[in-house]
């Protein structure tokens, strides 16, 4: 296959656009994923769109991110492998080194790894995919379910709704596509694996997840990226449809370099009886923006955040959640656990809207914040308001040290300080730890040591 425009061919094995973001990279990405042409046409507007934008006046400044810095596209490999045999060892030496593989055959029902812009291998168990479930990449199922795709796509999340959703939109690459039937249920996790693995690169997946009637999933995505001089960027988006009576759990451990940018839109609207979980790790990134967002649009629909960041020397954790109740007698719940050592800051940042018709309704908001040292901090940024007056919203925040008691006992037990720390820590954030499997609860156990 022939291009017409450039590419840098520097990175061994690799085929990656020139830098900088233009017209004609949003026309060659959509070229090389020979896409049809409401896409092209969605891109191209989008791309108008970023330009127009200015950076979102929600949570900490981005004027110094400079879009001619970064590659927008990288593709290690040119077609997608549903056997793992197939991938260059390289890059499975990559993924065996994270323990995908692992994972995969003791917990997963399902599996999509993507490195840099490409999905690069995809499984999912033969019983569920006999029930209607499609689990597989976006640009697959652009191609093999265009007519479900182009009912969802970009409804929740819009090229307009923020200048980062935008960026995606005009030029997104990879991602998950999760369809389950109706009443169907998954009792093992699907998984998406995300690597940034080239310097300077970008990094835009697209996901889009539909629950149907009376079904039931579970979703985890992991993130990961080694160490460079210069910053990649994450602009990912997430649209999530949890419709009536579904019961949906999103589960995300990132553990991406300090720089990372990560600047993510993620969002999901639940109908009647509906409801959605958000458990959401935050471990790495120099700067870290995200705020999983629920819309409660039908009666009786519920959603959940539950959330740790832990942010250390040269990271900045900005996260939180947004719920936004529209149905009659909704229920939300945000519990956001943060740790802040070696000078790192972490914020919570959240809204809460309980609007004139969502009566007899309640939201829930705990905020913990530990701070292991001196030149640490934290900061709670709440936003929330009611339109009625059958309503309430519950907030409690808490700034805490480590007990200094506990730590002369752990001493005097033995233990050295940063070892005792990083017990302190894993008993602050057990709310979110007891909500993961075996496997990944180790995995995150492992990389808090990293930090603290």
């Amino acid at each position: 296959m022939k291009y017409k425009f450039g590419f840098n061919t520097k990175i061994k094995n690799n085929l990656i656009l020139n830098k900088g973001l233009s017209e004609k990279v949003v026309r060659q990405i959509s070229k090389i994923k020979s896409e049809p042409k409401w896409m092209l046409n969605f891109r191209l507007n989008s791309y108008k769109i970023f330009k127009k934008l200015k950076n979102p006046a929600w949570g900490p400044s981005l004027v110094f991110i400079n879009f001619d810095e970064y590659y927008y596209f990288s593709q290690p490999i040119k077609d997608e492998q549903k056997e793992w045999k197939n991938l260059p060892q390289s890059i499975k030496n990559t993924f065996n080194k994270l323990k995908v593989p692992e994972i995969e055959a003791k917990i997963l029902s399902g599996i999509n790894n993507q490195f840099d812009s490409k999905s690069i291998y995809h499984n999912i168990v033969k019983e569920f995919e006999q029930k209607g479930v499609i689990f597989c990449s976006i640009d697959e199922a652009i191609k093999k379910h265009s007519k479900i795709v182009k009912k969802y796509f970009a409804k929740l999340v819009c090229n307009n709704d923020n200048k980062y959703a935008a960026l995606n939109s005009c030029v997104w690459s990879g991602g998950s596509f999760l369809y389950v039937p109706k009443n169907v249920k998954i009792d093992k996790p699907l998984q998406s694996y995300f690597r940034i693995n080239t310097k300077s690169v970008g990094q835009f997946e697209r996901t889009l997840i539909i629950i149907e009637e009376n079904s039931e999933a579970t979703y985890m995505e992991g993130c990961t990226a080694p160490i460079y001089d210069k910053n990649n960027l994450h602009a990912a988006v997430v649209e999530v449809f949890v419709n009536k009576n579904a019961r949906f759990r999103y589960s995300t451990i990132q553990n991406w370099s300090t720089n990372v940018l990560n600047l993510v839109t993620k969002r999901a609207i639940v109908s009647e009886n509906g409801y959605i979980e958000w458990i959401d790790g935050n471990i790495g990134s120099g700067l870290n923006m995200k705020y999983p967002s629920t819309i409660l649009m039908g009666n009786n629909s519920a959603g959940k955040c539950i959330s740790v960041a832990t942010s250390g020397k040269n990271m900045i954790q900005d996260t939180g959640a947004k719920m936004i109740h529209i149905g009659k007698n909704t229920r939300s719940s945000i519990i956001s656990k943060s740790i802040a050592t070696n000078g790192g800051t972490c914020n919570y940042r959240g809204l809460i809207k309980i609007t004139s018709q969502a009566s007899e309704s309640f939201s829930e908001v705990i905020c913990d914040s530990l701070i292991l040292d001196d030149k640490s901090k934290s900061d709670t940024i709440p936003n929330e308001s009611i339109y009625n007056n059958t309503s309430f919203i519950k907030h409690e925040a808490k700034v805490s040290e480590m007990d200094k008691e506990i730590l002369f006992y752990l001493n005097s037990r033995g233990i050295e300080e940063k070892e005792a720390k990083h017990l302190f820590s894993l008993g602050f954030i057990q709310p979110f730890i007891k909500e993961l499997p075996l496997e990944y609860a180790v995995e995150l156990n492992r990389l808090l040591k990293t930090i603290i």
